[in-house]
């Protein structure tokens, strides 16, 4: 086992991928990424629902007194007239009655009844954990409630991931890339991951937009879709097609470290499994690990893969789980949450006040720390590394066993000295 411990078992390592390059098209790279996007997708959308719910709820329900019907008024921004009342009638042009109780009584403006009821809506609403979510939202919104989204996740995740997989296996690996030439085989996982994933999060940003704004987007109405997307067009006549953009600043700071912990971790805990695996096996086996890879079994790229995806995703998704609160926040304001709309057209703010989702990225999150403290900037954590954590394991294997795959086809198809179509 010398050569995998020495210098010549790092070279090999590089070389790997290289030998992957020649014998795999970037077509079926993207086939392997794409079957891998539609199972992850499908699996981790209902941990993704809460924990942009999460991280956008605010940190607690202002207080409101109630003394007559204009007290519906002062319920939290969140609720509305409608969640505390059967039915809301208008009489005429100004006159308001509520129907309330088991018994069907019409009365006019009940403090108790409605203070008892904001209460009850707050709590049904609040989540405070991420088992507490999935209960919540399930149970008073609907099961199906917890893949809203998925269309434009599945619409985000198969160009992302084809530009991110493919994008890092060129960068990472192709004699044509300047990168393992200019940073070594140590630092290359890095740099290729962090550069994929910027060119990947600036093609979708305005979808991850909209899916955020739909999931965080409560109730069990079917319009959520077409108000979302009336949202954003509202806001793109308001203030350009530019803020379509906003938090990819938030949504790079996250994803970019996240890629290069994510890649450097993944390639050195695949690389550290395949050896323990052999050593088990073997006493005094010679082979480079690029051999090992090549010839092991699907069971050994699958779990090699899955394990080191899995634990490599879930140490860098908590620690960029701040710049994961800061994008959420930016995305979502003045769509949800802390404001309401008035008359279907852009929120009202005050003149001249610049709400703190308007800060430069380090200073939102330093209110937010200010605010909240530390519990605050890691909101949402544990649904974030249970969604992440399968989401890498599960993409990363798929895409690692599609490539296997593709190469033994090749193997078998293209005569001695040929190239993959």
């Amino acid at each position: 086992m010398a050569s995998l411990s020495s210098n010549g078992g790092q070279e090999s390592l590089a070389s790997a991928p290289q030998e992957e390059n020649e014998n795999i098209s970037a077509t079926q790279r993207m086939i392997s990424a794409t079957w891998g996007s539609l199972l992850t997708s499908l699996l981790v959308t209902p941990l993704d629902v809460v924990r942009v719910r999460l991280q956008s709820q605010p940190k607690q329900s202002r207080g409101f007194a109630a003394h007559s019907t204009s007290a519906f008024k002062e319920l939290p921004p969140n609720l509305g007239v409608t969640a505390c009342c059967r039915e809301v009638f208008w009489v005429g042009d100004s006159a308001q009655m509520c129907m309330v109780g088991p018994g069907g009584s019409t009365i006019q403006g009940s403090s108790a009844i409605i203070h008892a009821c904001a209460v009850e809506e707050t709590q049904r609403r609040t989540f405070t954990s991420t088992f507490d979510g999935l209960r919540k939202i399930a149970r008073n919104e609907g099961l199906l409630t917890l893949w809203r989204g998925l269309s434009p996740t599945l619409v985000m995740a198969i160009p992302a991931n084809v530009i991110y997989f493919t994008g890092y296996d060129w960068l990472r690996s192709d004699p044509k890339s300047p990168i393992p030439r200019f940073f070594g085989d140590v630092w290359a996982p890095l740099i290729a991951g962090s550069a994929a994933r910027v060119a990947a999060a600036s093609v979708i940003s305005p979808i991850e937009m909209f899916k955020t704004r739909l999931q965080a987007t409560s109730g069990t109405g079917a319009d959520h879709f077409r108000a979302t997307l009336k949202g954003l067009h509202q806001m793109t006549q308001t203030t350009g097609y530019g803020s379509l953009w906003r938090g990819l600043t938030l949504t790079l700071w996250r994803d970019v470290p996240f890629s290069g912990l994510y890649w450097w971790g993944y390639e050195e805990a695949r690389k550290s499994l395949t050896i323990m695996r052999t050593k088990a096996q073997s006493s005094s086996d010679d082979r480079s690990y690029k051999d090992l890879q090549l010839q092991e079994s699907n069971t050994s790229t699958f779990v090699d893969s899955f394990i080191a995806g899995a634990s490599s995703g879930a140490f860098a998704s908590f620690v960029t789980t701040p710049f994961d609160v800061g994008k959420t926040r930016q995305q979502i304001f003045k769509h949800g949450g802390n404001e309401t709309l008035t008359s279907g057209a852009v929120p009202t703010t005050a003149k001249g006040v610049v709400h703190p989702e308007q800060f430069p990225m380090l200073k939102f999150l330093l209110h937010i720390f200010r605010e909240e403290g530390l519990s605050g900037l890691f909101r949402g954590w544990v649904a974030r590394c249970l969604k992440v954590a399968p989401a890498c394991a599960i993409m990363i294997s798929s895409y690692e066993i599609g490539k296997k795959m593709a190469r033994g086809v090749n193997e078998r198809h293209i005569p001695e000295g040929g190239e993959a179509a």
